[in-house]
């Protein structure tokens, strides 16, 4: 037992003087220094984070807001598509049967295949 109190107090001991030589390795002021600067960018960071919380709160009241509009605006310009495909290709036909009844209907130039450059907005690239 009195084996095992006296190597406990060697340890001791022997952590109190490493410790005592670990504080005379580092400045105290620098320490301080770096402390000062610790809290400093943490006050920042909560800040920052303060205000990225507000910002978020802000954006989903917004989109809430304008979500029903950006359904609704979607499924309009959806349906204008589906018509206007449509349109055109009862246009083609339309063409196609003028120019099997009459070939002299349109210009040399307007029978050439015109590629659709639009870009599909469907496909995500």
């Amino acid at each position: 037992m009195e084996e095992e109190d006296c190597e406990k107090e060697s340890v001791k001991l022997a952590s109190e003087e490493i410790s005592h030589e670990f504080k005379t390795l580092v400045n105290s002021n620098d320490l301080q220094s770096l402390n000062h600067l610790q809290n400093t960018i943490l006050g920042r960071l909560q800040d920052s984070n303060a205000v990225l919380s507000h910002f978020n709160e802000f954006s989903e009241n917004c989109y809430a807001q304008i979500s029903g509009d950006l359904i609704r605006n979607t499924r309009i310009l959806k349906s204008m598509k589906t018509d206007l495909d449509y349109i055109f290709q009862k246009l083609r036909s339309m063409k196609s049967k003028i120019l099997n009844t009459y070939p002299d209907a349109f210009p040399e130039d307007s029978e050439s295949e015109v590629v659709d450059r639009r870009p599909d907005l469907e496909v995500p690239k």
